[in-house]
């Protein structure tokens, strides 16, 4: 089948270089980013304030937002997590222990297109983040309000490190064009 190839450059897969310091980096701070919040929402879901007026904090104290709380912290921290697979080995390959899967190559689109995906959304999110102070917080204290905008700023470093990332991963693992020799 390659030989009825009609270009001269045929795409040949090589063992991906290393990822770069800076990437491995921004990967190891992403789930140091998201940790504030998450423990910020942790301390709401056992029943501090956090912040909040006491008349504020009454829609926090049902059970449906404690559990939408505690999965919304668990859930950013795991996608947080993620972003250490685009520079660690089992990113491209899957480790050994998965059922059916593992030890296979992991494509890279596959790895590229959610994560691309996932740094545009994260940017569209929290972009607005650093005017939090500029808009009334009714329900909250003034120093809970000064808490939690210190809290969620580093979000917004998110989409673009995911995204940075993301851009790495994908050059350091697309196949590479080799002329063929005749």
């Amino acid at each position: 089948m390659e030989r009825m190839r009609s270009s001269k450059e045929q795409p040949t897969r090589t063992s991906s270089s290393p990822p770069p310091r800076w990437a491995v980096r921004s990967a190891r701070l992403i789930p140091l980013i998201v940790l504030p919040t998450g423990l910020w929402r942790l301390a709401m879901v056992c029943g501090f304030p956090s912040g909040y007026t006491e008349a504020g904090f009454v829609p926090f104290e049902t059970p449906g937002a404690k559990m939408w709380m505690l999965a919304l912290s668990i859930v950013c921290e795991l996608l947080a997590l993620l972003s250490l697979g685009l520079v660690r080995p089992w990113g491209e390959t899957m480790p050994g222990w998965l059922p059916v899967v593992g030890h296979r190559r992991v494509r890279p689109l596959a790895a590229v297109v959610p994560a691309a995906v996932g740094a545009l959304a994260l940017t569209a999110i929290w972009a607005a983040m650093p005017w939090w102070w500029a808009y009334p917080h009714p329900d909250m204290t003034p120093s809970g309000s000064l808490v939690v905008g210190v809290l969620y700023q580093p979000l917004v470093l998110w989409g673009p490190l995911l995204g940075a990332i993301t851009l790495s991963y994908h050059r350091r693992t697309r196949p590479r064009r080799l002329r063929a020799a005749h």
